[in-house]
C-alpha cells in the first residue's frame, strides 16, 4: 500500500500514557501513540528504548491496521492466557483474580535483582492457584545463559510447564538448552529471536525453538506475521507488546486469521493496565477475547493524555519512523 503522509497520521494522533496496576518490564506506566485510518483506530508504540530503525516496523503495522481491510478470520474468538508479573508469590492469587476465566498462566522470570528461589516460588503459587488442569509457561526473556536456564528446568520439574519463552538470549543458546532439556519434553519458545531478529526464520532454521511468539506490532503487521509463522513451519501463540485495547484488537486479527492456533495466545494484558483507553477495556470474559476494532473513549484519551513534553517526544519519533519508511 501507498504510505500515507505524515500530515494524515498526525492529524488524529493523541499520545496517551497509562498507569499499571503492577510494574512490569520496569515500567509503571505505558505509553503509545494512537491514529485513526479509513479502517479504524490503530496504535504505534515501540518501547521507548528502541531505535527508530526497529520501531518503523512497528509504524508500519499500524499503518496497515488503519489503512487496510484486515486478513478473514477463521475463528469467532481468542482463547488468552493470564499473566503474571516478577511479583512476590505472596501477590499471585490477586493478579489471577484480574484474567477472568483463564485456564493457562505466563510467568515472568530470572527479573534482574530476583533469585531463582524467587522465580520457583511464584511459579509454585501459580500452579497451586491454576490447579493440575490448568496450564502453566514461564517467560524469562532472555535473561538466563545455558547453564543458569538448564538449572532453573531442574527446579521446576515439578511445576509441569507447558513449556519455556525465551530461555536464554541467542539462538545458539536456544539450540544447546532444546539439547539439553530434551528428556524433560519442555518445549522452547522464541519470542525475542523473532521480534527482534533481522532474520525471524532464523531460530526456526536453526532448530533452536519448539514454539515462535509473534506480535503483530514488531513484525510490521498481521500479514507479514502470518507469512513468518507460515514459513517458519512451527506452532505459533500471538502475544502483546503491551497494547492498549487498540493495539490489543491488532493482536486478535492475527490470531483470529491463523490457520492454527494449538496454545492460549498472551493477549490478556490489559488486565494490566488500571486503566485503559476504552470501555470496557478488551480483556478477557471467560478466558477469552471477542473479535473487532476497538474505538478509545474521547474522555479517556484527554484524561490519559501525556504529558505535552512526552507528546512532543512521541510526534517526533513518528516524524522519524515515518521518513524511514517512506525511503
Amino acid at each position: 500500500m501507498t504510505l500515507p503522509a505524515l500530515e494524515e497520521i498526525v492529524r488524529t494522533a493523541r499520545v496517551v500514557a497509562l498507569p499499571m496496576a503492577t510494574r512490569f518490564r520496569g515500567v509503571t506506566e505505558r505509553e503509545a501513540l494512537l491514529f485513526e485510518g479509513p479502517q479504524g483506530w490503530s496504535e504505534f508504540s515501540p518501547f521507548v528504548e528502541y531505535g527508530d530503525g526497529e520501531a518503523a516496523a512497528w509504524l508500519a503495522a499500524a499503518v496497515d491496521f488503519a489503512w487496510r481491510e484486515q486478513p478473514a478470520p477463521v475463528r469467532e474468538s481468542v482463547p488468552v492466557n493470564a499473566t503474571v508479573p516478577a511479583v512476590p508469590a505472596a501477590e499471585v492469587p490477586a493478579v489471577l483474580a484480574r484474567y477472568d476465566g483463564c485456564r493457562t498462566a505466563k510467568v515472568k522470570v530470572a527479573e534482574t535483582g530476583q533469585t531463582l528461589a524467587d522465580d520457583v516460588a511464584r511459579v509454585h503459587a501459580v500452579r497451586a492457584a491454576m490447579g493440575p488442569e490448568g496450564r502453566v509457561r514461564i517467560d524469562a526473556n532472555g535473561g538466563w545463559n545455558v547453564d543458569e536456564a538448564e538449572h532453573a528446568v531442574h527446579a521446576l520439574a515439578d511445576a509441569d510447564l507447558e513449556y519455556i519463552e525465551q530461555p536464554c538470549a541467542s539462538i545458539d543458546e536456544l539450540a544447546e538448552l532444546r539439547r539439553r532439556i530434551a528428556r524433560w519434553d519442555i518445549p522452547i519458545a522464541a519470542d525475542e529471536s523473532v521480534r527482534k531478529a533481522s532474520d525471524p526464520l532464523a531460530v526456526a532454521r536453526a532448530g533452536a525453538a519448539d514454539i515462535v511468539i509473534v506480535k503483530a506490532q514488531p513484525l510490521g503487521g498481521v500479514r507479514r506475521a502470518l507469512e513468518i509463522v507460515a514459513e517458519a513451519e512451527l506452532p505459533a501463540v500471538v502475544s502483546s507488546a503491551l497494547d492498549t485495547s487498540v493495539g490489543l484488537a491488532m493482536g486478535t486479527a492475527l490470531a483470529a486469521a491463523l490457520p492454527e492456533l494449538d496454545h492460549d495466545c498472551g493477549l490478556g494484558t490489559a488486565s494490566l493496565f488500571v486503566r485503559d483507553v476504552a470501555t470496557p477495556a478488551l480483556r478477557p470474559v471467560s478466558g477469552a477475547l471477542p473479535l473487532g476494532r476497538v474505538n478509545p473513549d474521547p474522555g479517556g484519551l484527554d484524561e490519559l493524555a501525556a504529558s505535552p513534553a512526552r507528546t512532543a517526544w512521541w510526534l517526533a519519533r513518528l516524524e522519524r519512523c515515518h521518513a524511514l519508511l517512506a525511503r
